[in-house]
């Protein structure tokens, strides 16, 4: 009896010193892990949840036909309530695992998480991609008067609909208005206003260009063909005339910056996008030649201005010296040394310079790092971040680095250059990439409102 009275004191004495002890940075962690839980659910951030392919097709009168309700309200909210309620029970049997669980490193939080979250995919495969209920979210909110961008932006960052996404992207990035009255006339005279530009400063002879502006076009001239090289669509000619009069009116436009290296790639989004709303099936199939040139010149227009949008957000990426971006490196650098020390350290001790990788990184937003059939759903995100996208892209950059924490300690300097410079996403699907905006997601939450962690 003695012998369990002491061991009970000295339960209690425990339980009060971790009740009076300040939450450790482990902790936190996993009380944002049971947040993004909650967050699957859909109920604690409404919006920002996991998405993933759906493994049945979609009704295709849903798809074709987005303002016709092909199910009750009533049975829309059954189903909804079914999907939490199996959705709940699986996560809080997770959730007191990983209560129950002492993390004494915030590495060691980071590979437990990433573990949960592979097992959260695992179960939670399609349950929210493409259902009815949240389709019928992104059409009430695009079939009024006027779309409340905010709410839009919370759907959006999941993932948009393919057949939605030209509208909503023009939405998002101000470029089409949130007033459905004023969207066509506007869309009309900006295409008008794109073609003017191209007459006035593309459609010249070189005599009437000067020596930096024939110098700023051959290199476009040069880059065009080498963009996306891996995807056949964008080594058609007609294609690439498109890249290169949207690349040099833009440039001719924005002197402050004219044309760098990396912008050619940041166009790319656009074009496929928009031709999405003429063109039909795989990308693999498609030809310009089935297009009119009244058709080309709109989604010319269309991506031109959305570009415009998007660089306006991040001027500095690409003035001379591009100091944007070293501030983005040097932020990446900090929170990977908060995040992973271990894997700070030894890049550090390998002698391997942040910005040797990663500026490649934030000046493409890394259309080159992952398979391009991926970059349409990574842009949902980015465009639903808004003015918000540049701090969150250093978010992004990190969990996308630490997906491979336990391979680069093993490797020296070369290897790391030569394995970053190629890295292995190739065979990467919805799964891979939303693993990494999940993880993103969640160190936002947790160092964002420390506001030394990224001083500089």
């Amino acid at each position: 009896m003695r012998n369990n009275s002491s061991s009970n004191s000295r339960d209690e004495e425990r339980n009060k010193e971790a009740a009076s002890s300040p939450p450790s940075i482990d902790s936190r962690f996993n009380q944002t892990l049971r947040n993004v839980q909650g967050l699957l659910k859909g109920r604690s951030f409404p919006g920002k949840i996991l998405i993933t392919r759906r493994s049945d097709p979609l009704d295709p009168s849903i798809l074709h036909s987005p303002t016709i309700d092909m199910r009750s309200p009533e049975n829309d909210r059954d189903h909804s309530e079914q999907v939490d309620r199996s959705t709940e029970d699986e996560l809080q049997n997770r959730s007191s695992t990983n209560a129950s669980s002492s993390v004494n490193h915030t590495k060691s939080s980071s590979t437990s998480s990433q573990s949960t979250l592979k097992e959260i995919h695992k179960s939670n495969v399609g349950a929210r991609a493409t259902d009815s209920a949240r389709l019928m979210k992104f059409t009430k909110e695009l079939s009024g008067s006027s779309v409340i961008l905010e709410k839009l932006r919370e759907l959006a960052w999941s993932g948009v609909p393919p057949y939605l996404r030209p509208t909503v992207w023009r939405l998002l990035l101000g470029y089409a208005p949130s007033n459905s009255d004023r969207r066509e006339g506007v869309l009309r005279r900006k295409r008008t206003e794109y073609l003017d530009h191209v007459a006035q400063y593309y459609d010249v002879p070189d005599t009437q260009r000067t020596d930096e502006e024939i110098t700023m076009l051959r290199q476009i001239t040069v880059d065009c063909p080498r963009t996306v090289p891996d995807v056949s669509f964008f080594q058609q000619v007609e294609v690439q005339k498109s890249l290169e009069r949207i690349l040099y009116t833009w440039a001719i436009r924005h002197p402050a910056s004219g044309y760098v290296q990396g912008i050619n790639d940041l166009a790319t989004p656009f074009l496929i996008v928009f031709l999405s709303e003429y063109l039909e099936g795989s990308i693999d199939t498609w030809s310009m030649a089935d297009l009119s040139s009244e058709k080309i010149l709109n989604v010319e227009a269309d991506s031109y201005w959305c570009l415009s949008k998007l660089l306006d957000g991040m001027q500095d990426h690409y003035t001379f010296a591009q100091p944007g971006i070293q501030r983005l490196v040097f932020k990446l650098k900090e929170l990977v040394r908060r995040i992973d020390e271990p894997v700070s350290k030894h890049i550090e001790d390998q002698g391997l310079e942040f910005l040797q990788f990663a500026f490649r990184w934030f000046n493409c937003l890394l259309i080159r790092e992952i398979p391009f059939h991926l970059v349409s759903r990574l842009w949902d995100t980015y465009l639903a971040e808004g003015d918000a996208l540049p701090e969150f892209l250093v978010y992004i950059s990190a969990s996308f680095l630490l997906t491979w924490s336990d391979k680069l300690r093993k490797l020296d300097f070369q290897e790391m250059v030569m394995f970053l410079q190629h890295l292995p996403t190739n065979n990467w699907s919805d799964v891979e990439l939303e693993m990494v905006l999940s993880q993103a997601y969640m160190w936002h939450t947790m160092f964002n409102n420390s506001p030394s962690h990224l001083a500089g």
